[in-house]
């Protein structure tokens, strides 16, 4: 039988604080991902295509001047495809899993403003 060994990478968790994710509370408020899936040409749609990447730093930028990024607030992150191809562009926010698609930084920011600002869902953007 081998011992267990402590684990330097895997501390005990009396040593360490509680930023797990609980039933109560999610390690973000907000989780929003941006699905930046790049196709071949000739392939099915993708939200690369339809300016994905730049609405993704438009949002990352925002929610950072608006002082919402961070632990325990809002996190903006990129994806990869979220097989809502035909929809797009997509992007989904957790934990509500709410999907939106957007054809501008507008609609982001109403999204922004709306959604995680003001807890209120944008129907007209809502997939």
């Amino acid at each position: 039988m081998v011992p267990l060994v402590h684990s330097p990478r895997a501390p005990d968790m009396a040593d360490t604080a509680d930023t797990t994710d609980t039933p109560d509370k999610p390690f973000y408020e907000h989780h929003v991902f941006f699905c930046l899936n790049q196709r071949k040409p000739g392939e099915r749609t993708c939200c690369a295509d339809k300016g994905a990447q730049a609405a993704q730093e438009h949002a990352k930028k925002r929610i950072k001047q608006l002082g919402l990024a961070g632990e325990g607030k809002v996190r903006i992150n990129k994806a990869g495809c979220l097989e809502r191809c035909e929809e797009g562009p997509v992007v989904v926010i957790y934990p509500q899993g709410t999907w939106y698609t957007y054809v501008d930084n507008q609609d982001i920011d109403e999204i922004i403003d709306s959604h995680i600002v003001g807890g209120k869902i944008v129907d007209r953007l809502k997939i």
